[in-house]
């Protein structure tokens, strides 16, 4: 999966995960500054559908809009192009 809430937030004029990290506590979800900065700067490992929720309310966004499928390759395609 992708996660796409630095790309989000910018759409939405939010270039700062600080910012973020103020408009979600607004929303009532208040992340610590380490949690936060994972947020913004990987993918997380897990998420809480109720975090995510309101991650989207506050953004005004969907699940898709942050989360984007990408294909796992195959054993195959992974052995064929290391030949």
């Amino acid at each position: 999966m992708k996660w796409n809430l630095r790309l989000v937030a910018a759409q939405r004029g939010i270039w700062k995960a600080a910012e973020l990290q103020r408009l979600l506590a607004e929303h009532g979800l208040v992340v610590s500054a380490g949690k936060m900065s994972g947020l913004w700067s990987k993918t997380p490992a897990s998420l809480k559908l109720s975090d995510l929720d309101i991650i989207c309310s506050a953004l005004g966004c969907q699940v898709g809009d942050l989360l984007v499928h990408e294909p796992v390759p195959s054993r195959s395609e992974v052995l064929r192009t290391a030949e």
